[in-house]
């Protein structure tokens, strides 16, 4: 019996040492905060922040915002194995069933904040550089205002009141919670975005030799989107009361700054800002950068869009971002090769699959999976009805700018989802092209805007070569002209606003920001329930579904989320 005491009490000496050794060494693989201090893991922490913009999955796709844009915006429907299959994408579509407990409006608001914390824990890394041992400092902290005012924007235009923290005040991981998200109006967090982009514009240089990196002209185009959203005054009911021109001539004076840069132009071909081989044309103004074969488990690849692919059986999943038929619609031309701004959808083609008989702008085949039509350009892959998830909830159509041929080098499988490498566009030139267009209408300068709306037409009309059938005869007849006044239009200002918000909506069909136009036109309630009065009579996933004016021009604050703030933060006007 002693024997074994002697021994107990030996063993329990050697553990205590063993423990004591254990807890004073620093356990492996964590990273202390005094080894990200040295110049080189710094600047690995501002590559975090850049990997954060691509850090979707599928049912927090916030990099192409499709779920928050687009099915909310009358673009498109949900899409997938009924209204239940990601659930929360109907309830924003409806807006009716939508609830503060929405899981998904709790996961984008949390992930962008991820992306802040990254921006925020190197900026202050950053900082505590000199400049002999960290020559670059300026540029980095250039860039990571610019990331942190995009994720910022992103937070903005979904959910208007959101607490802000910058790099001096965050802390701790309590930090985010104890900031209340009415601590500033909406125009001074406006004016923080902006003072990100800001300083990002003077402190970036026009070229970056890693491709990807932020730029002189990214910030300047994203510093004209922050204050063209800015100039539409709102009240406390997201009412809009007025338009600042002030800022308005800002947006124009920014536009022009990239303009006369001369490193961006519109693409000749409008498809090339969907093909992967055409990733960081000159039309690339921002983008993500996605990779595969990168040594990480799946690759870096577009999570965002993995819902969106179809289900044959070159693909196989999941049949989401369906166009809604008032989409497809829009893109109808009249005699003249004009859009039918008030009549578009009085006649609904989808049901005929007629697209010879009338008109078409070529950007429906770029954007438009359509039955009998190529699929991604292949004219051996004829899309069929079949290859869309529900037929009978929302119909044969699916998107294709955000996907890629399954025989592209860039396409991957991860089972059952399936992406690609191919970039995604965060801000294209197009779209600085279409911002100045905009601040000159609004400022009364519609006849100066006339050649850049056209600029835009001129494209579009011109990128029919790869809209071919396997016999060579075009997939649909397609019929565009500029407007020409005195010919074909009478360029009033009124009509000049016309043609803008419809620009917009033909030039970036899908890609995530229709609604945003919407809200900051102030015209959201108006113009969803006129589609829900017509669309409903289309499809039955859209019974019952309305817009409530002054609650719906924004998502609720999770119920989480001021249950983590316990109770600090408060809820968006009407939820």
């Amino acid at each position: 019996m002693k024997i074994i005491k002697y021994i107990t009490v030996f063993i329990l000496c050697i553990m205590a040492v063993s423990c004591k050794k254990y807890l004073d060494e620093v356990p492996q693989a964590v990273v202390s905060q005094e080894d990200l201090k040295t110049p080189a893991n710094t600047d690995a922490m501002v590559i975090a922040a850049y990997s954060a913009l691509g850090n979707d999955r599928f049912f927090i796709p916030y990099s192409s915002m499709w779920a928050y844009g687009s099915i909310r915006g009358g673009d498109a429907y949900k899409g997938g194995g009924g209204t239940g299959d990601v659930g929360e994408f109907h309830q924003f579509e409806t807006f009716i069933n939508n609830t503060v407990t929405n899981g998904s409006g709790d996961a984008v608001f949390y992930q962008l904040f991820v992306g802040i914390a990254r921006c925020n824990t190197a900026l202050q890394l950053v900082e505590g550089q000199t400049d002999a041992a960290y020559p670059l400092k300026t540029q980095r902290q250039a860039e990571l205002r610019f990331l942190r005012g995009h994720f910022y924007f992103l937070l903005k235009i979904l959910f208007n009141h959101i607490p802000y923290v910058d790099e001096s005040i965050q802390k701790s991981a309590d930090t985010y919670g104890s900031i209340s998200n009415v601590a500033l109006t909406s125009d001074q967090l406006w004016n923080k975005i902006a003072g990100d982009f800001d300083y990002a514009a003077a402190n970036l240089p026009v070229t970056q030799t890693d491709v990807g990196r932020a730029t002189k002209g990214a910030a300047q185009a994203y510093l004209a989107k922050t204050l063209l959203y800015q100039a539409y005054t709102q009240d406390d009911k997201n009412n809009v009361t007025g338009i600042d021109k002030t800022k308005l001539t800002r947006v124009n004076t920014l536009c022009d700054s990239v303009i006369s840069s001369g490193k961006y132009s519109l693409t000749p071909e409008f498809a090339t800002n969907f093909l992967p081989q055409s990733d960081n044309s000159l039309e690339s103004v921002f983008a993500i950068q996605y990779s595969k074969n990168d040594n990480s488990s799946i690759g870096r690849t577009d999570a965002g869009h993995v819902l969106d692919y179809p289900m044959n059986a070159e693909y196989g999943c999941c049949g989401f971002h369906s166009p809604s038929n008032n989409m497809v619609n829009a893109f109808k031309t009249d005699a003249n090769g004009l859009p039918q701004f008030t009549t578009f959808n009085d006649n609904d083609v989808v049901p005929t699959g007629d697209y010879k008989t009338g008109s078409f702008d070529p950007r429906l085949d770029h954007t438009v999976a359509i039955p009998g039509h190529p699929y991604k350009y292949q004219t051996g892959l004829v899309y069929q009805a079949a290859w869309a998830r529900d037929l009978q909830s929302y119909g044969p159509l699916l998107s294709m700018k955000e996907t890629v041929a399954y025989t592209d080098p860039s396409f991957t499988r991860f089972p059952p989802f399936m992406s690609s490498s191919k970039n995604w566009e965060i801000i294209r030139y197009a779209d600085v092209i279409l911002m100045k267009a905009e601040a000159l209408i609004q400022t009364g300068r519609e006849i100066e805007a006339l050649p850049l709306i056209n600029m835009i037409r001129t494209r579009a009309g011109n990128s029919t070569a790869l809209l071919k059938q396997k016999d060579g005869t075009p997939t649909s007849n397609y019929r565009v002209d500029t407007y020409k006044p005195g010919v074909n239009c009478t360029w009033t200002n009124a009509y000049a606003w016309q043609a803008l918000m419809f620009e917009r909506r033909l030039e970036f069909a899908m890609e995530g920001y229709h609604f945003f136009d919407l809200v900051r036109w102030g015209i959201a309630a108006e113009y969803i329930n006129a589609y829900f009065t017509t669309e409903t009579k289309r499809t039955p996933h859209l019974v019952g579904a309305k817009f409530t004016k002054n609650r719906d021009e924004y998502l609720p604050i999770s119920q989480a989320q001021i249950n983590f703030s316990h109770g600090l933060y408060k809820q968006n006007t009407g939820w």
